[in-house]
C-alpha cells in the first residue's frame, strides 16, 4: 500500500477528502498530517479520522532536521501540500525528488507567488474580470508555485460571480480532481499524469 503524507495550514477539507478517498480504495493511505498551525482545524480532522496529526514550528522545519527525520522514518511515497502556506525547504525536496506536489487555486502561472492563496486569489481573479479560473496541481520547487505542472482544470466565471462564488467552484474542482491526480502520480491508475507544462 502506498503511503501519503499531507501538509496543510488551515481547515483541511481537501485533506479530509483525500483521506476518505483512499480509505475506501485500500490502494494507498494517508499516514500523517502535518501542520504549521497549532490551531488549524486540519489537525482535529486528522485525529478524528485516526490519522497521526503533527504540529511543527519554523525552527524544526527550517533550522533543524526534526521534520525531515520524521519524514525519512515515515518513508512516504508522496508528500501532498493541501493548503500549506510555507515555502518548502530544499532539503526535503532533495530528499524526496518528484515526490512532493501542491494544489493551487488558480490557473498557474496566473495568480501565483507569495501571498497568493485562498481568498486572496479569488478576489484578484474577480477584480481583474477574468472569464475563467481553476486549479493547478504541480510539483513543488524552491519557489512558490513554480514547479512543473501536472494537471489543470478550469471553471467559467460570470460577471456576477463574487469571490465566494469562485471559491465554491474551485473547491468542487479540488475535491473532484485532487485524489485522482494523486492516484495517477502514485502509478495507481493506468493512464499517466499529464505531461508537465512550463515551470521547472
Amino acid at each position: 500500500m502506498k503511503r501519503i503524507i499531507i501538509f496543510a495550514s488551515g481547515s483541511g477539507t481537501n485533506a479530509e477528502n483525500i483521506i476518505k478517498y483512499f480509505y475506501k480504495r485500500k490502494t494507498a493511505e494517508v499516514t500523517h498530517v502535518f501542520s504549521n498551525n497549532l490551531r488549524a482545524k486540519v489537525l482535529k480532522r486528522a485525529h478524528d479520522l485516526k490519522v497521526k496529526a503533527l504540529h511543527f514550528d519554523k525552527i524544526s522545519f527550517y533550522d533543524t532536521n526534526d521534520v525531515l527525520n520524521i519524514l525519512k522514518d515515515a518513508q512516504p511515497d508522496l508528500i501532498v501540500l493541501a493548503g500549506f502556506l510555507w515555502i518548502f525547504p530544499k532539503k526535503i525536496i532533495d530528499e524526496f525528488p518528484n515526490r512532493v506536489i501542491n494544489i493551487h487555486p488558480a490557473l498557474l502561472p496566473k495568480y501565483g507567488g507569495k501571498g497568493m492563496y485562498g481568498h486572496h486569489v479569488h478576489e484578484a481573479v474577480v477584480r481583474n474580470k477574468e472569464k475563467e479560473s481553476g486549479i493547478t496541481i504541480h510539483y513543488v520547487s524552491e519557489q512558490y508555485d513554480e514547479g512543473a505542472i501536472i494537471f489543470q482544470a478550469r471553471t467559467p466565471i460570470s460577471e456576477t460571480d463574487s469571490a465566494e462564488d469562485v471559491a465554491k467552484a474551485i473547491h468542487q474542482l479540488e475535491y473532484k480532481h485532487f485524489p485522482v491526480v494523486i492516484e495517477k502520480v502514485l502509478g495507481l491508475r493506468d493512464e499517466a499524469p499529464s505531461a508537465p507544462k512550463g515551470g521547472t
